[in-house]
């Protein structure tokens, strides 16, 4: 019989891919084992598609991210923050779970406070290289706390902490490149993959329009383009300005959004892409050559931190958001396209630096942790 058989737990963590993948990567392995899985977010977010779409009971919180500024909005973030307290605490005391798995940011502030409250424990995730600020102020009492990032550790108040990488989906590891190149109706032969995350960017979608027709006709690289759902209709408008027949090009994918990341990521060589740190997980996993663009926005700047991490470890191109206009990335890509050798190098590196056991570690913690709770 399974080590988590009759057990239930609570995954909590939302608002971006960034803290809802690794949260169903862990989720998936405990329900293999037996237990029953409750996923705590926001409806509004993407977490409730994503959780329900995975067959998980999804319970609702109204919470939103905290206003930078001390005036009336603050104010009544405070009161709906205090109620969806209160509403974590309900759903503790109803479906009574052995355990919690948060995965950082203000989607799993609510139901830490409501575990500190009722006593229930709790383990935390946090997967950039400086933390959030809920993992730092939230963290003290949790029985772990797992990092993507070892340079992570001194920010975090709490002795028993355990780097273990990002939690990623399995089919990471066991997906090979030509199955992905297969599944995506693509050649094999080399493919360029230009993403912003779910929600796309801006800057590197205005970049990439004016690259297209020349990546795909005269360079005859096959391209990956993801825009982001918020940014299709414009990106098509000024694609068609700029390559009116780009329907027609069978070299071309270009969606708002792909659901299968995994077989996009593997299928690709060469990955354009911010530095969201769970991008960068799913990348080094992926067997590509990584360039990477921080958002300069990111909270705490965390995009840039990890992304010079990798640069550090000669696992990928960085590029600042400034400095990323048509003439630069196209040099880039050239220059890559030149130098094979200079491509595999950046692959080796990146591969190097992937963690594909995340998961199952961060569940052998769920585990000891319930087994001693019930002891």
């Amino acid at each position: 019989m399974s080590e988590t058989y009759n057990c239930k737990y609570f995954v909590t963590g939302g608002g971006t891919g960034g803290h809802i993948y690794p949260a169903l990567a862990v989720a998936k392995l405990l329900v293999q084992d037996g237990a029953k899985v409750y996923y705590v977010g926001n409806k509004r977010n993407m977490e409730y598609e994503l959780a329900s779409k995975n067959g998980y009971k999804f319970l609702h919180v109204s919470v939103k991210s905290m206003p930078r500024c001390l005036n009336i909005k603050f104010f009544w973030w405070g009161v709906k923050l205090f109620r969806a307290i209160l509403f974590s605490i309900r759903y503790i005391k109803k479906y009574k779970p052995d355990a919690v798995f948060a995965t950082g940011g203000y989607v799993s502030a609510p139901m830490i406070f409501a575990c500190a409250v009722t006593g229930t424990p709790y383990i935390m995730h946090d997967c950039d290289a400086m933390p959030g600020l809920v993992s730092r102020k939230l963290s003290k009492r949790a029985k772990f706390v797992t990092l993507a990032f070892a340079q992570a550790k001194k920010y975090i108040p709490n002795k028993h902490t355990v780097i273990t990488g990002n939690p990623i989906r399995e089919e990471f590891k066991t997906l090979t490149k030509a199955e992905a190149k297969e599944q995506m109706n693509l050649d094999n032969r080399l493919t360029l993959c230009i993403m912003g995350g779910s929600q796309g960017a801006k800057s590197l979608n205005n970049t990439t329009i004016e690259l297209l027709k020349e990546f795909s006709q005269e360079l005859n690289l096959q391209v990956i383009f993801q825009t982001g759902k918020k940014n299709y209709e414009e990106v098509i408008e000024r694609l068609k300005q700029f390559y009116p027949t780009y329907e027609q090009d069978k070299n071309l994918r270009i969606q708002p959004y792909f659901d299968n990341m995994i077989c996009v990521l593997k299928a690709s060589d060469i990955v354009v892409s911010r530095a969201g740190s769970l991008s960068i997980s799913e990348i080094c996993a992926s067997d590509t050559a990584p360039i990477l663009v921080p958002y300069p926005y990111a909270a705490a700047n965390h995009q840039r931190i990890n992304a010079k991490s990798l640069a550090q470890n000669g696992a990928c191109i960085y590029l600042e958001d400034a400095e990323l206009e048509p003439n630069k990335l196209r040099e880039i890509i050239v220059t890559l396209i030149k130098n094979p050798v200079k491509i595999n190098y950046l692959k080796q590196n990146a591969s190097y630096l992937a963690k594909y056991d995340a998961a199952n570690q961060i569940k052998k913690l769920l585990v000891s942790v319930t087994e001693k709770t019930k002891q």
